[in-house]
């Protein structure tokens, strides 16, 4: 969610695909649930860089689970699910997949119902592509915690140590918080090890730091400005 909003990530300009004429028969539905919000942007980054597949959107579980949906041939699909999953694993995630050749209409529907909101989180339980998105020129940076007071001094850490906006802070429940800024890359890289320093310094639960160089596009579109 944007700061100082109460728009959600979607806001009213969204993008729906999968009832669209992108998601037809012919393609292909993938879905990976990874395990916190920040590997799992990183993640559908991946996906969309290593096999041409497209972000249908990122729902969560009203969990920290969240689960990327991707649409494509069913080659593409089952290649970027397989190069995901182990991405995910790497950074230490719990992945879960599968792939859907040709789902039904009611499936696809269902997969890609209007996003919900919740009123525990303060956020909308589907991220889906909007118009008003962040640049892709940019790099994004991701500083996820569990727990809320090493993620706010991090961030004013940050944001002090080098020339870096502020996009954002989710919660995705059990007290996981991510925050996201974004710049050149070298001011991001170091705007990151800077929060990941305080966190650490302040004997908080670092769950990831980390920079995105030039996010796909499919990801800069689930992504406030």
């Amino acid at each position: 969610m944007p700061v100082g909003t109460g728009k959600s990530w979607s806001g009213c300009d969204t993008m729906n695909l999968m009832n669209g004429d992108v998601m037809s028969e012919g393609l292909s539905l993938g879905l990976l649930e990874v395990s916190n919000l920040s590997p799992s942007l990183i993640v559908a980054d991946r996906c969309s860089k290593a096999a041409g597949v497209r972000i249908l959107g990122i729902e969560s579980t009203d969990g920290a689970a969240q689960c990327i949906k991707l649409i494509g041939g069913v080659a593409e699909v089952q290649f970027a699910i397989e190069h995901g999953t182990e991405i995910g694993k790497r950074m230490g995630a719990t992945v879960f997949s599968t792939v859907m050749p040709a789902p039904l209409e009611v499936t696809r529907k269902l997969a890609d119902e209007p996003p919900q909101f919740s009123p525990l989180l303060g956020v909308y339980d589907y991220r889906i592509p909007r118009k008003d998105a962040m640049s892709t020129s940019e790099a994004l940076g991701l500083l996820e915690t569990q727990g809320l007071v090493a993620a706010l001094h991090a961030t004013d850490d940050m944001l002090k140590s080098a020339n870096v906006t502020l996009v954002g802070k989710e919660k995705i429940g059990a007290a996981y918080v991510t925050i996201m800024i974004r710049g050149d890359v070298a001011a991001v890289q170091n705007a990151i090890e800077t929060g990941k320093s305080t966190v650490e310094r302040l004997g908080g639960k670092l769950i990831l730091a980390d920079v995105i160089p030039r996010p796909h596009s499919d990801l800069a579109a689930l992504l406030p400005k």
